[in-house]
């Protein structure tokens, strides 16, 4: 098959790269490299089946293909609200265009949708029928809303053209390939350990995330995108075991050995409380369930910090 990954040069990106080139199939990775890094898919170097298009997914572009995975769009606070506007616009207008790409050629298509769009959730665990509890003009909305408008244009193009559009909502991922500069709190903790800074926690420590390991997520997204059923839900994706930033900070202290102190500062605004996911949808349609544990992922993603920041 011919896939076509956009925001391929990412965290997620690069991931699904390797899948589907170990799979056999021809890979478009897509990226503008705004936040990915072409460092990323230096593994991939010299492949006959890779090619590498810098674009921007808010223009529209007509590629052959028999799949799309759709993942471009900054994850991190850090770097979604850099440029507001353009997360929004790549969330909605990327998605239009990849919904387009796919009508046009008939391809199946993915959208890796996020569990943000439950905001700060007034249910614990949080199952695909919660509609969500989202601050509409907060400093996180052009991510939260963006990714809602995405998941309604994949719905209404599924009903309106009869297309094959499955999405995902991913719960909090990490391992090899995060950036130094993520944002994101496993990479926070994990680069601020190995370099002997104080550990940053916002708010007290315990608000909740579960952590799913990066290579139990990209089997769970293959798993969704080959099966053969197209469910009319979209689908959670995480590990179910919960965690508070107190634990995460103390683990990663525990793992790297560092001497580091932790600091408190006061939470962001719209800042989610707790984040679990029911993935009770995940395990029925698909057998599948993230396996991987905490400590085992975190000295895997610290190893590959340890390389980087040499």
């Amino acid at each position: 098959m011919r896939v076509l990954i956009t925001g391929g040069a990412g965290f997620l990106g690069s991931h699904l790269t390797r899948l589907n080139l170990q799979a056999g199939n021809e890979v478009i990775v897509l990226d503008d490299f705004s936040t990915g890094s072409i460092s990323n898919l230096s593994e991939f170097e010299g492949s006959n089946k890779l090619q590498i298009i810098e674009h921007d997914v808010r223009d529209p572009i007509d590629i052959e293909v028999d799949q799309i995975l759709n993942f471009a769009c900054p994850a991190s606070p850090v770097h979604y609200q850099y440029d507001p506007v353009k997360t929004i616009e790549t969330n909605f207008l990327g998605m239009k265009n990849m919904l387009t790409l796919a009508k046009r050629r008939g391809a199946r298509i993915l959208q890796a949708s996020t569990s943000e769009v439950y905001g700060d959730p007034e249910i614990n665990p949080q199952r695909e029928e919660y509609w969500g509890n989202v601050n509409p003009i907060g400093i996180r909305s052009c991510y939260d809303e963006g990714k809602r408008s995405a998941e309604t244009l994949c719905f209404d193009y599924k009903r309106q053209h009869g297309l094959d559009v499955r999405v995902i909502r991913i719960f909090n991922t990490y391992g090899p390939n995060m950036a130094i500069n993520d944002g994101r709190v496993v990479s926070n903790f994990i680069v601020q350990a190995l370099k002997g800074e104080d550990i940053t926690i916002y708010g007290d420590g315990s608000q909740t995330r579960s952590f799913c390991y990066v290579d139990d997520l990209v089997l769970g997204i293959d798993a969704v995108m080959q099966n053969p059923m197209n469910p009319e839900t979209p689908i959670n994706l995480g590990n179910i075991n919960e965690f508070t930033m107190l634990e995460l900070a103390n683990l990663v202290l525990q793992i790297s050995k560092s001497e580091s102190k932790i600091d408190f500062y006061a939470l962001p605004s719209d800042d989610p409380r707790q984040r679990k996911p029911d993935t009770t949808k995940a395990r029925d349609y698909y057998e599948w369930e993230a396996k991987i544990p905490l400590e085992q992922g975190i000295r895997a993603t610290l190893d590959y910090f340890k390389r980087i920041l040499v």
